[in-house]
Formats: C-alpha cells, sequence, structure tokens
C-alpha cells in the first residue's frame, strides 16, 4: 500500500523527528543503497551525514513524516552506502507515490534554480510563505512552478493500434503519439492536430483515459483513446520517423513499465484482444 503524501507549503517552526529527504546532485537523485530497493535519506539534518545543501524546499508530509527536496554540490562527496541514481531508474525500483514525489522533488528544484531573479526588472526574487510561488519584491512580479500539459493518443481502427517511432529512439521501439498543448488550444484540438502532423490522420471519439506527472522536464502526461476516422497514414519524418498498425496480440518493442503510455497501449491492447471496446 502506498503512503499518502499531503503537499504543504509551510514548513515546521524546528524539527523534532526524522525528516525525509529528496537529494538531487544535478539530475541525479541520492538514496541509501538497500539490499532489496533503494531508500529515501531518513533523519532530522544531512549534516549528520556530512551533506550540506545549497538549496532546500519543503514539500509536505509523506507517510507523515516532512519531506524536503534538497539540492546537494557535486564538490560533496557522497556518505558511505549511499548512491545516485537517474530519477527515471529510480521510477522503476520504488513506490508509485514516493516516484511521483521524488519527481516533484526534482521540479521544484528546477523551478526554484531557474527563478531566482525576476524575468522583468532582474531583481532577486523571495519565496512567498502563503504559497509555492516566487515574487518580485522591486516589481510584484509573480511566478509559481511551471507544468506543462501533454496529450498521448492511441489510435484504433478495426482491432488494430496505431503506434509510431521517434528518430532519437532504438530501432524497433514504438509508442502512442503525443504532444504538447499550445496556448489556446482545447486538449481536444491538440489530439486531432498533433495526429494529423504527425501522421497524416483524422481521429473521432475522443476519451479520456488517464494522466500522469511527467518530470522531463515538467510536463503533465494526458492519455486519450480515439478512433480513426480518415487519412492516409504517413509518418511527417521529423517527429514521426515510422508509424505502423500493429494487431494487439503482436506488439513490439514498447516503453518501460514506468510511463503512461505502457499502460495506456497495454490496457486498450488487451481490450480489444478480447474483442472489448478500446475506451
Amino acid at each position: 500500500m502506498s503512503e499518502e503524501y499531503t503537499p504543504l507549503v509551510v514548513p515546521p517552526a524546528e524539527r523534532t523527528e526524522p525528516a525525509l529527504w529528496f537529494a538531487f546532485r544535478r539530475q541525479e537523485i541520492l538514496v541509501l543503497n538497500g539490499a532489496e530497493r533503494p531508500a529515501m535519506p531518513c533523519c532530522n539534518d544531512l549534516g549528520e551525514h556530512g551533506l550540506a545543501p545549497s538549496r532546500s524546499h519543503y514539500l509536505g508530509l509523506y507517510g507523515g513524516r516532512h519531506s524536503y527536496a534538497v539540492e546537494i554540490p557535486e564538490s560533496q562527496a557522497l556518505p558511505e552506502g549511499w548512491v545516485a541514481l537517474g530519477l527515471r531508474d529510480l521510477f522503476g525500483l520504488v513506490e508509485t507515490t514516493l516516484a511521483a514525489l521524488s519527481g516533484r522533488a526534482y521540479q521544484l528544484l528546477d523551478w526554484e534554480r531557474n527563478h531566482q531573479y525576476c524575468s522583468r526588472c532582474g531583481n532577486p526574487t523571495e519565496a512567498r510563505g502563503e504559497e509555492r510561488a516566487r515574487s518580485c519584491p522591486a516589481c510584484g512580479y509573480r511566478t509559481y512552478p511551471p507544468v506543462s500539459p501533454a496529450v498521448m493518443i492511441l489510435v484504433t481502427h478495426e482491432g488494430k493500434l496505431l503506434l509510431a517511432r521517434k528518430p532519437i529512439w532504438p530501432d524497433g521501439r514504438y509508442s502512442a503519439l503525443a504532444g504538447f498543448v499550445e496556448p489556446g488550444e482545447m486538449l481536444e484540438d491538440t489530439i486531432r492536430r498533433e495526429t494529423r502532423e504527425e501522421v497524416g490522420v483524422e481521429v473521432k471519439n475522443i476519451r479520456y483515459f488517464g494522466s500522469q506527472p511527467w518530470p522531463f522536464p515538467h510536463s503533465l502526461m494526458i492519455a486519450f483513446t480515439a478512433e480513426y476516422a480518415g487519412g492516409e497514414l504517413r509518418p511527417d519524418g521529423v517527429e514521426i520517423v515510422e508509424a505502423h498498425w500493429f494487431d494487439p496480440r503482436e506488439l513490439p518493442k514498447l516503453p518501460g513499465s514506468i510511463s503512461i503510455s505502457r499502460r495506456l497501449i497495454d490496457t486498450v491492447a488487451g481490450r480489444l484482444a478480447r474483442g472489448e471496446p478500446p475506451g
């Protein structure tokens, strides 16, 4: 069972019990190298392990413990028994809520690092105490952690799934279509535009599937199913280099299980294999 996470902004006046630390060194998270799975450091202060964070951000409560995101300078050596993992690697090793909180911690540190100065007037910004935001005391401009919505679309037609491959992916690996929402667009508009632009296909019967925060760098993936409505399947050659209709029983290499794209594909493929509607 996943531990419950309660987001909070105001840290405790003093720590009387051990806290949970999401410590990052550049893009890697520092964890204890446990026998079965990695664990987040849990202590009153990281100084106990000889570490001095250069940046700290309070996250709230996870499993009843106060939790912090901190940035560790590269010059500091790791304590014995600690290892640095890529965030994507960690996602496959810990439970879902902890993985999501690790991603949140990374995004908040990245936001703070990039917004130390006002983008309007150049003066130093300050953290606001009552909300997760930074403001400029000189001109009053306020910034919040960015979230970039992106849609994912799995198109079906006559019992098959439309999967595509980007040029940067390994040979043979495919996934559902995806793209970022542009200003002024509804999600349905983005779905129609992306499928048309990337593979020349029109869609209908768009249905919501689920969502997943994705901290690379600060996305919110919103997944949908849709049905083929017309058009010739034609990859654009830039975003997509290959696209094919696949039988649900004969799928190619797919993204890892941590991503909503894999959950979307597995769920819809299972439905089609059983003769059920895709959405």
